[in-house]
């Protein structure tokens, strides 16, 4: 039974982004990692926000020597070298780069060498910070994790961001499983709202490759199926609030046909400010506050399915 469990182990990683800054993405994927790392779990956390990499300071770090920009230039060779002990147990962190301008895009060798090393490491769980927007960098990284957590504030224009990247990063997934040229411009041009040809959602741009290649309309019709992002809504206020994670997981449904997963909210608090302010964690230095254990119910909401899948076996 245990050597089952073992050949069945395996990390996972989870991306957390959004459509735009300030949206508290840092402060959820530091407070998650520290809630998964008193779970006993082996977590990495990996600031992917790069050139604006701030995931130290939510934990309490001063700035790093050594950083993911060493490892993206080739300062060393092995990315263990650039990972930190925090002081939390069961806690590692990779720090964002923060010495070169082109660390915000590196080009598809330094990223495709990231992601292969981060599949070596030791960990249960490595969490990637992700920055802000829908560049192609942050898009594949989001679509690389086994998990991508978008995180969207109550207000509009941070949920009409969140519907961007939902729809970017979904048309990029497109993108990567289809061959022909043609239908890879198709799908270009349908990314613009606006385009002439009338394709307005991911049902008229399937519609139209179909009429193309019936086979990989098929295929697109497949991959609506597996793609499944999750959903946290930050600094809620009111019920109304709580309930826009339904609305938006409602909406993905209808116009996308997308099944987005709302994972649960997280409450505005004073504290929150005040965590941050000091460089403490959140769910250290006010763990039975109403938004720490908001982050607690998220982390066994992304468990839960995981524990069932095992209940099942055994």
């Amino acid at each position: 039974m245990i050597e089952l469990q073992d050949a069945l182990r395996k990390k996972e990683i989870w991306a957390i982004g959004g459509g735009k800054g300030g949206i508290g993405k840092s402060l959820i994927t530091g407070n998650i990692g520290i809630t998964l790392a008193r779970l006993k779990k082996k977590v990495l956390l990996v600031d992917a926000d790069l050139g604006g990499a701030n995931l130290h300071t939510t934990l309490g770090i001063g700035v790093p020597e050594m950083t993911l920009s060493d490892f993206l230039n080739r300062r060393v060779e092995n990315i263990n070298d650039v990972i930190i002990k925090t002081s939390i147990p069961n806690l590692n962190l990779i720090s964002g780069a923060q010495d070169f301008l082109d660390a915000a895009n590196p080009n598809f060798a330094q990223k495709t060498r990231l992601l292969r090393h981060l599949e070596t490491l030791d960990a249960d769980y490595i969490l990637l910070d992700l920055g802000a927007g829908t560049s192609f960098n942050i898009l594949d990284f989001f679509l690389f994790s086994d998990h991508g957590i978008l995180v969207v504030l109550p207000e509009p224009t941070a949920i009409e961001n969140a519907y961007r990247f939902i729809k970017s990063a979904f048309y990029r997934r497109f993108k990567k499983v289809v061959a022909n040229q043609n239908i890879k411009d198709l799908i270009d041009a349908a990314m613009d709202q606006k385009n002439t040809m009338g394709i307005r959602t991911p049902f008229d741009l399937i519609e139209r490759v179909k009429s193309m290649e019936r086979e990989v309309g098929e295929i697109l019709e497949l991959e609506v199926l597996k793609f499944r992002p999750k959903l946290v809504v930050n600094q809620v206020r009111t019920k109304n609030d709580v309930q826009i994670g339904f609305s938006m997981k409602s909406a993905c449904q209808k116009y996308f046909g997308i099944n987005l997963e709302y994972l649960g909210y997280v409450e505005y608090d004073d504290c929150v400010w005040q965590s941050i302010r000091s460089k403490r964690p959140l769910v250290i230095e006010y763990p039975y506050s109403r938004p720490a254990r908001c982050i607690e119910r998220i982390v066994h909401n992304l468990l839960r399915k995981e524990q069932m899948t095992l209940s099942m076996l055994y």
